[in-house]
């Protein structure tokens, strides 16, 4: 076991050259109260450092005395401005005692890794520090300006704020939207969450309904009560009804067309649009509720995979923000939801007439009444030993809908699902998810005897099998896999 100690237990440190970087760090360290000793050749600033009541000594950081001069020290901040010198301290010190806690300044990423061969235990480049600096200070500013903006295209609201989601939303959609709801009640304007399609999946109804979130179908919404309204989470899942004037647009990902709105704010380096929002509650500094938080969290969570797909720095201290806030209880019941009948049928069948390429798994699950049945059934069946890749599809009146779960790094399953039916249907997804609807098109006249069905269901099953493996990169065969 190493003797080094850490950082967080040290408390007699040494500075050894104190030009401005070094003056910075002593005045830290003691206003911290710790026990500082600083050495610095020039004895002209040696004694200015006494004058400040400061424990300072004249010596050349280079001599080989100088590890001796500070061997009780447990931590050794070695931030000279002549790299050279510096490396002959650190040689100096790890020749006299491997266990000192060696912080050294570089000048560059060449000299950097000199330093780091030598021993230091951590090396700081000026240059890139700064850089990170002004960075974070960029950072901060612009989602302090982009909140003044927002905030002022929502306070120009006279009647009220319709707040539309993705078609048929997700977790992600529905949690962004409650918070740009909470923001807009934050500045007193009155807003409802409008959703066109339905909202599928077992556990989205129940995020929807344990919450109690309002939701307002497009049906059902008289759009002239609204005189601003904004787009959450929608790039990538249907265009928005109608001709709508769109104020403001949220999203984490890109979209193809040029958005025209008095307020954007797309940010492709976060991975879920809650995060966003999640910012922007904190840059109001809004005492958030227990279900925005809650909701906000859930879709971070339900949009990264809980945490396993492509998230960022910024996902993560997004939820840590809102964990403390949330109700766990909740968010429990909502990840795991019961099984309806339906969801175990249509798992049932999915089993049985699973075909297997390699990783990827299609199965047709025949007539079925409740289409959301087949996003948890693919679920389960990416859950199978080898199974990387999981499609199920049924055929509902006259259209085919798929559900398609991957976690195949290599694969976007958003992208085959396009490849396969988008010039027959609709596709909507991204790399992890996706869904498609397709038209039974001539098939369709084939409904009405039992025969006649069967026929149909054969027929679009395998149409439909060899259409997605072939988008998968894989040759389909006949017969049921395992």
């Amino acid at each position: 076991m190493s003797s080094r100690v850490t950082i967080s237990s040290m408390s007699a440190y040494a500075i050894l050259g104190c030009g401005s970087v070094g003056h910075a760090v002593a005045e830290e360290l003691v206003e911290r109260e710790k026990d500082v000793l600083i050495v610095d050749k020039n004895e002209e600033r040696v004694e200015a450092l006494r004058d400040q009541d400061l424990n300072a000594q004249a010596a050349d950081i280079r001599d080989a005395e100088v590890a001796d001069l500070v061997s009780d020290r447990e931590v050794v901040l070695i931030l000279s401005s002549d790299v050279d010198a510096n490396k002959e301290a650190v040689k100096n010190i790890r020749e006299r005692d491997e266990d000192r806690f060696v912080v050294v300044r570089a000048s560059d990423p060449v000299t950097s890794d000199e330093l780091r061969e030598l021993g230091a235990d951590v090396v700081i480049n000026p240059s890139s520090v700064i850089a990170d600096a002004a960075l974070r200070a960029l950072e901060s500013g612009e989602l302090e300006y982009r909140a003044r903006q927002l905030a002022g295209v929502i306070q120009k609201t006279e009647k009220k704020l319709a707040v539309l989601t993705h078609n048929n939303p997700g977790p992600d959609s529905i949690a962004a939207a409650a918070a740009l709801q909470a923001v807009a009640e934050h500045f007193g304007v009155e807003a409802d969450i409008v959703y066109v399609g339905e909202v599928g999946r077992q556990e989205n109804r129940a995020f929807v309904n344990l919450l109690g979130i309002e939701l307002v179908d497009y049906e059902d919404a008289e759009m002239g009560d609204y005189d601003t309204v904004a787009l959450v989470d929608h790039a990538r899942a249907g265009d928005p009804p109608g001709e709508l004037d769109v104020d403001i647009y949220l999203d984490h990902y890109e979209s193809g067309d040029e958005v025209q709105a008095a307020f954007v704010d797309v940010r492709p380096n976060v991975s879920a649009t809650a995060t966003i929002l999640t910012k922007y509650i904190q840059e109001y500094d809004l005492n958030v509720s227990e279900t925005v938080a809650t909701a906000l969290l859930y879709g971070i969570r339900a949009e990264t995979l809980d945490f396993r797909r492509e998230t960022t720095p910024a996902d993560l201290t997004a939820a840590a923000y809102l964990y403390p806030f949330a109700n766990h209880d909740t968010l429990e019941q909502v990840e795991s939801p019961s099984m309806s009948p339906e969801t175990l049928d249509v798992l049932a069948e999915a089993i049985s007439n699973r075909e297997v390429q390699g990783s990827h798994l299609v199965s047709n699950a025949g007539f079925i009444r409740d289409r959301d049945a087949l996003s948890q059934a693919a679920q389960q069946l990416l859950n199978l030993e080898g199974v990387t890749t999981a499609a199920v599809f049924g055929i509902v009146e006259d259209t085919i809908h798929l559900a398609a779960q991957s976690k195949d790094i290599r694969m976007n399953i958003g992208n085959v699902l396009g490849d396969a039916f988008g010039d027959m249907g609709e596709a909507a997804g991204h790399s992890t998810q996706a869904t498609a609807e397709v038209p039974l098109g001539i098939f369709g006249g084939l409904e009405g005897s039992e025969e006649n069905r069967e026929t149909l269901l054969n027929l679009a099953g395998e149409a439909v099998t060899r259409k997605l493996f072939d988008a998968m990169g894989v040759e389909s065969e006949s017969g049921n896999g395992s």
